[in-house]
């Protein structure tokens, strides 16, 4: 069942050398340039993970830089393409009430450590409020991006670029990353391709 068939003889070329290498001796600059390559190589477990982890860390650090910059080369796949570049543009030109929630928790926690029972109840009032409206800021959020991106994506997948818009908006500005690259109520271009 697994022999060969007595009808089938293995190939030979003619032009083999009986005992040769098959490929041409290598000239002395190739061989110490190999030999270097080799002494270069790490040889332990320690090295290997050593060279691995300076190999991540620079990789990283072209990520940062670009992602600081606007080089959407190095971006990471997440981030990447037009349709990603638009959902960013557009969180980025809108006022989004998540910027006022730090103040207004510095507010809530003065007012809850006021030892006055009103102050405290308005304190919490306030944060419940605040809570309420940034949903429904993320809701619309969420209403008009899928609006804009069937207008001008309308072949693209939307999948996960509603979770990407509100988890950008959900953060501080001055902290997004990639940086922003558009002002706030600055107009978007029509194409992004």
């Amino acid at each position: 069942m697994f022999r060969r068939s007595k009808t089938e003889t293995p190939a030979t070329t003619v032009t083999d050398k009986v005992g040769g290498k098959g490929r041409p001796t290598p000239t002395r600059k190739e061989a110490e340039a190999a030999a270097k390559a080799r002494a270069k190589a790490p040889q332990g477990r320690k090295e290997v993970a050593t060279a691995q982890r300076g190999a991540r860390s620079e990789s990283s650090q072209k990520v940062r830089q670009a992602m600081k910059s606007g080089d959407e080369r190095y971006y990471p796949a997440r981030d990447r393409g037009p349709v990603r570049r638009f959902v960013r543009d557009f969180v980025d030109a809108r006022f989004s009430l998540i910027e006022l929630v730090i103040p207004l928790l510095l507010v809530t926690l003065i007012l809850g450590y006021s030892g006055n029972t009103t102050l405290r109840q308005w304190g919490n009032t306030l944060l419940m409020v605040m809570v309420l409206f940034v949903l429904l800021d993320m809701v619309m959020l969420r209403f008009r991006l899928r609006r804009e991106l069937a207008r001008r994506f309308p072949d693209e997948s939307t999948k996960g670029l509603t979770y990407y818009a509100i988890t950008r908006a959900l953060q501080m500005k001055f902290m997004r990353l990639p940086k922003s690259q558009v002002k706030l109520g600055q107009k978007l271009p029509d194409t992004y391709r």
